[in-house]
């Protein structure tokens, strides 16, 4: 993974309404872990997003170095970010910083390669279950992303972790047994049967046994009459 060198500014001032102050600045409150003691700092949330824009799913290693050319540079990660649910702004990022021979945990996107067979020869679909993947490497060994080949797949099949294969010095931490991919049949198209239409026949004959009944009552009506005279 290549890294990318982030700018950041120290802080002394905390709290919400300093928060607030820095954001309408167009900075963005944040904590570098790791150290001694966590510091308080700043960054650029434009120059945050630019660095993770294409590769959501895994961790970043960024080179940080202060504003005031102090302590030189520092290796880190981002840990966290929280973002505002309606406006969707970054309001604050957690860094950690890291130690190049010492391994950590720290997550990897999945990427599906190739044309799984039930999707090609029988029209089913192809689902990623699992979007991410918890690994152990060093710092410098992060993958940008981990495959996971689905050719093999037809319709019923699962792709498991255990099926992957993560580059050299990286440890995939999931389950072996939890599911990575699938492929489900095509969904069946409901048909709804058209309403039977009457005959021609049965539309004539209802007309006809209502008059036939008619005429034997008016009959039996005149009958009456006559044996009442």
């Amino acid at each position: 993974m290549n890294r990318q060198e982030l700018t950041i500014t120290r802080r002394t001032a905390t709290g919400k309404q300093v928060a607030k102050r820095l954001r309408r600045e167009g900075r963005v409150p944040a904590v570098l872990y790791g150290g001694a003691a966590p510091e308080a700092i700043t960054i650029d949330p434009k120059a945050v997003l630019r660095m993770i824009h294409g590769h959501e799913g895994t961790t970043q290693l960024l080179t940080l170095a202060f504003d005031d050319g102090a302590d030189g540079t520092r290796m880190a990660i981002i840990r966290a970010m929280q973002f505002d649910p309606v406006t969707e702004r970054l309001l604050h990022v957690d860094l950690q910083e890291v130690s190049a021979d010492r391994a950590i945990t720290v997550r990897v996107a999945v990427h599906t390669v190739g044309d799984a067979v039930g999707v090609r020869e029988t029209k089913g679909i192809l689902s990623l279950v699992l979007h991410e993947l918890e690994v152990s490497c060093l710092p410098g060994a992060i993958p940008d992303r981990i495959d996971a080949d689905v050719s093999a797949l037809a319709i019923g099949d699962v792709l498991t972790v255990a099926d992957l294969r993560a580059p050299e010095g990286v440890r995939i931490l999931n389950d072996p047994g939890q599911a990575v991919a699938t492929v489900a049949a095509p969904m069946a198209e409901e048909v709804v049967p058209a309403a039977a239409a009457p005959t021609a026949a049965a539309a004539a004959a209802e007309p006809e046994v209502l008059t036939e009944r008619k005429q034997k009552e008016e009959e039996a009506g005149d009958e009456g009459k006559k044996a009442k005279k």
